[in-house]
């Protein structure tokens, strides 16, 4: 089988980090985890959205290509915790939607991000991982993360909304849907095997 790059996308609290991890350990794959710890703007970001936005957004876009470009030299097959598309057709845009993006920056960032895309090679696998807010709720309070006990519920349902539209209409490579409201992967074993059967599947089309 020749080299295979799996990209899992989804919104907050999904549990694309732990399929990321599962899918790593079951296929012997090598895992690439998203990294936003060391973002220099997220402070000034958080404190004043509309004027750090772009900077912020930038940086993660820089971060997100350096790492395609890692994983694609990796002689192992890859498994990616989230994709440079969803810096820009989702959370990019939502700042922009919500008027935290200058429509000037929005436009800039677009043109990069769209230029670079033309140069990535795509994924073999987009696997999305989709779920209603309740789901997320409960993922996102059980992992425990401080700073994300209080996020707002209308918040991820238009991450949501963006996730469904962007996923519609992503042509570069097959996308595998998996119901995570149905198949609880990341406490049961049978749901779990259930999705490396369909990503096997798909993989030796």
């Amino acid at each position: 089988m020749s080299k295979k790059f799996i990209a899992i996308a989804g919104n907050v609290g999904v549990g694309k980090s732990t399929l990321t991890e599962k899918l790593a350990a079951h296929f012997g794959w090598t895992p690439f985890y998203e990294a936003v710890d060391d973002n220099p703007y997220l402070a000034d970001f958080y404190r004043d959205m509309k004027t750090w936005s772009f900077h912020s957004q930038i940086f993660f876009l820089s971060r997100r290509l350096r790492h395609h470009k890692d994983l694609m030299r990796h002689p192992n097959h890859v498994v990616q915790d989230r994709t440079v598309y969803e810096d820009a057709e989702i959370f990019a845009t939502n700042l922009y939607r919500q008027g935290n993006m200058h429509e000037r920056d929005y436009r800039s960032y677009r043109e990069l991000y769209e230029v670079m895309v033309e140069l990535l090679p795509p994924p073999s696998l987009m696997v999305y991982l989709k779920a209603g807010v309740p789901t997320l709720l409960r993922r996102i309070a059980k992992r425990g993360r401080e700073f994300e006990q209080d996020i707002d519920p209308q918040y991820l349902e238009r991450l949501n909304g963006l996730y469904n539209g962007w996923i519609d209409g992503f042509t570069l490579c097959p996308v595998l849907t998996i119901n995570a409201d149905r198949l609880n992967f990341v406490q049961s074993a049978d749901d779990f095997a259930d999705i490396a059967a369909q990503i096997s599947a798909r993989l030796e089309k």
